[in-house]
């Protein structure tokens, strides 16, 4: 019975591996592995009780997959990349989140996934290198536009730092994208997409404030998403992850460089962000 049912599944999950080959080859990029994988996580969390928290669950599932950068980064034409086999840490975040919206409105085929990822990760779903959001301002304000998350802030503590955002990294360093180095006809939608989003405001909350306290406990939740701002010229945002509560404070949950994995960061993320000068503090992220 157990072998049946075993083999049931298999046919289920390529039979919607299957659909994306069928509609879209030319736009995913992805290996019948990535599919698979996909589609148990999906499973898994379809399982989980109704109280746990779905985001956070979600995001541990991926523990100990290996850090990879530049994985969107390696062709010559944008495709949608679905490649949870290595990881950074957006992209780890931009899986996670997919995954969550198929289970959250029960959907139930990789190409449903694909297709949230497309919303999560490109203006408008449009998959395209200039509409790629390469900043994470311009990705939480899309995916805030999309009702996919909503922002935790506040004119009150701990929120008490304004960050003014004035980004131009991408197009001052074109050597360091490979792609972008390839089309220079995009540098020009980059910089308007720069243009854009530099001058806006948000409120955060300085590292300082990121101890073991009672507000903070009130103020983050499990699986709320953490983007740690820098101070590094031409950058609004340095790291990501997800936030997970331990009895000696916040601690970060990410696909880590210095890990080469992805772990919950053993030391707090105040010990974490006073190790980093150029972190500067955090803003706060739900997902709906």
């Amino acid at each position: 019975m157990e072998i049946r049912k075993a083999k049931t599944t298999l046919i289920l999950l390529l039979l919607s591996i299957g659909s994306v080959v069928a509609q879209a080859a030319d736009k995913i990029n992805y290996t019948r592995q990535d599919s698979i994988d996909v589609m148990q996580m999906m499973a898994k969390a379809k399982k989980l009780p109704a109280m746990e928290n779905l985001f956070l669950e979600i995001a541990k599932m991926f523990i100990d997959r290996p850090y990879v950068g530049h994985t969107l980064d390696k062709e010559k034409k944008e495709r949608l990349v679905v490649n949870v086999r290595e990881v950074d840490c957006t992209t780890y975040i931009e899986y996670v989140l997919a995954i969550y919206q198929c289970v959250k409105h029960k959907k139930t085929t990789f190409n449903d996934f694909c297709n949230y990822l497309a919303d999560i990760r490109y203006v408008g779903g449009k998959i395209d290198y200039p509409t790629r959001q390469h900043y994470f301002t311009l990705w939480i304000n899309d995916n805030i536009n999309d009702g996919f998350i909503r922002e935790i802030t506040a004119v009150k503590p701990p929120f008490t730092a304004v960050q003014t955002v004035n980004v131009d990294y991408m197009t001052t360093h074109v050597s360091s994208y490979y792609m972008l180095k390839n089309n220079p006809e995009w540098k020009a939608p980059i910089r308007k997409m720069e243009r854009d989003i530099s001058g806006k405001r948000y409120r955060y909350i300085p590292k300082s404030r990121l101890t073991n306290t009672r507000l903070l406990r009130q103020t983050i939740k499990n699986g709320d998403i953490i983007a740690i701002l820098t101070s590094k010229k031409g950058l609004d945002t340095s790291h990501i992850g997800v936030a997970v509560w331990r009895n000696d404070g916040l601690h970060l949950l990410n696909a880590s460089s210095i890990h080469k994995k992805v772990i919950i960061e053993p030391m707090t993320l105040f010990q974490y962000m006073k190790k980093h000068p150029t972190f500067t503090g955090i803003r706060v992220v739900r997902c709906l």
